[in-house]
């Protein structure tokens, strides 16, 4: 390390230390941002000097639940700067290896956007792209456009990275086409899929010549078996994939594991099947890092839910399941996961519009609530956009007198413990800033640690 990137290291772990004993989250980016302002080429040093490289993974849904999962595999064996607190810009990426002083892997989740600038800067030993869901449309722009630039950023990647990608999502699987030793994952069980495609579903068109694409099977959205009838694209073959699924409601999910270096079956304590596509994602990075199957499976046998992710939270002899929902297709997925697996009679659901949920809310008519309110009893709406998300529930048909508008995240959260019977459940389902202020709360409570204490000291 020079001089000038030791000073520079230095003063922003000092203010890293001072901005978190004065109690504030901040402290986890403030010294990324400090580093990365003052010479961004920092960034290239700090990541070289992990001896193992780094291991990055993006998608619109589930990468701070796939990055904890490969943590838990890969933590076993390896020293790791890894992201926990879910700050996955730039400044925190770089605050990760600002702190990273022991490490040999970097194991860091990147938001979609920032990507690209990440990538040129760690030059990463393996790249793990999940998926691409419509989100933030004011801050990201149409999914092609955010195709577009990781297609830029991969063809960049300097040999011998590897390239992993879901094939069961058309855009993110023609990135790897030109990608010598890329791997494919995805699902292969149609008895846990639908036989069309839901109405929000993005990614409907052929990516090579525009024609509609023909579904064998959907698994999340649009993640599915497609093909194209008039030019033949196809979904690839899978090199890693998750057959003979077993959904077991709210409790969890199990199954077989299918790797190049063997088999191996999994079982989950998080439900869903979008938690098969995350655990996939896992398996996919530590099989390229060089973990094996058995490994793999008892690493996520015992592995809990990452902040606000099907996160459980008990308090006065009830239990709190936090559900993040935040575009269309998450949302769904949480929806259908609540139905098939036993919805809780009282939810909380909290809507908000800062910078990081978006400001536009129009996502919510993309949700098919229908179901989930047939099953609900009461529901306590919340959020700075309450009042439309009240509307939503109503036009779906939910019986106004059962029904409570309370915008304060606090009260609506108090209300619906009043409203949960003993040795009950409450479902809140908050976007993402109502879900880090519920967390701030059940901190505030004793119920929960802060998130900035999980992360090692910068």
């Amino acid at each position: 390390m020079g001089p000038r990137l030791a000073i520079e290291t230095t003063a922003a772990r000092l203010v890293g230390r001072l901005s978190r004993a004065a109690g504030r989250g901040g402290g986890t980016t403030l010294p990324g941002k400090l580093v990365w302002k003052l010479d961004p080429g920092a960034v290239d040093v700090l990541a070289a000097r992990l001896s193992r490289g780094v291991a990055v993974v993006s998608a619109t849904n589930g990468k701070t639940t796939t990055v904890a999962m490969a943590a838990a595999v890969l933590g076993r064996i390896h020293r790791l700067a890894w992201n926990n607190s879910g700050a996955n810009l730039a400044s925190g990426v770089t605050s990760t290896l600002l702190s990273a002083r022991d490490a040999d892997l970097g194991l860091l989740e990147v938001d979609e956007f920032a990507l690209p600038a990440v990538l040129e800067r760690v030059r990463p030993r393996v790249v793990c792209l999940g998926n691409l869901h419509r989100d933030q449309l004011d801050r990201y722009g149409e999914l092609e456009h955010v195709a577009e630039r990781w297609r830029d950023a991969i063809l960049r990647l300097a040999e011998p990275s590897t390239v992993i990608v879901n094939a069961d999502d058309p855009l993110v699987a023609g990135l790897a086409e030109e990608r010598d030793g890329a791997l494919r994952y995805g699902i292969d069980d149609p008895t846990v899929g639908r036989a069309v495609l839901p109405h929000a579903a993005d990614s409907k068109y052929c990516i090579r010549c525009d024609t509609p694409y023909r579904y064998a099977v959907t698994y999340v959205g649009h993640l599915g078996d497609y093909a194209c009838p008039a030019c033949g694209h196809s979904r690839p073959p899978l090199d890693i994939a998750a057959r003979d699924i077993e959904l077991d409601g709210l409790t969890g999910s199990s199954f077989r594991l299918e790797t190049p270096a063997g088999t191996a079956a999994v079982r989950l304590a998080l439900p869903g099947l979008y938690n098969v596509y995350n655990a996939l994602a896992a398996a996919s990075v530590a099989h390229a890092l060089g973990s094996v199957p058995a490994e793999i499976a008892e690493a996520l046998a015992g592995f809990t839910a990452a902040f606000g992710r099907f996160e459980r939270i008990a308090t006065d002899g009830k239990e709190v399941i936090v559900l993040l929902v935040k575009n269309p297709a998450g949302a769904n997925e949480v929806v259908r996961t609540l139905v098939d697996g036993g919805a809780p009679p009282v939810l909380v659901v909290a809507l908000n519009d800062a910078i990081a949920d978006g400001r536009d809310v129009s996502w919510i008519w993309d949700v098919d609530f229908e179901p989930l309110l047939a099953v609900t009893k009461r529901i306590v709406v919340a959020g700075e956009r309450a009042a439309e998300l009240a509307l939503r529930f109503i036009y779906a048909g939910y019986p106004e007198d059962q029904l409570e508008l309370e915008p304060s995240l606090e009260r609506a959260f108090d209300r619906g413990l009043e409203l949960t019977p003993d040795g009950g459940t409450l479902g809140v389902l908050p976007t993402y800033t109502a879900m880090l202020a519920l967390r701030g709360l059940a901190t505030s409570r004793g119920l929960t640690r802060p998130y900035w204490e999980q992360v090692d000291n910068v």
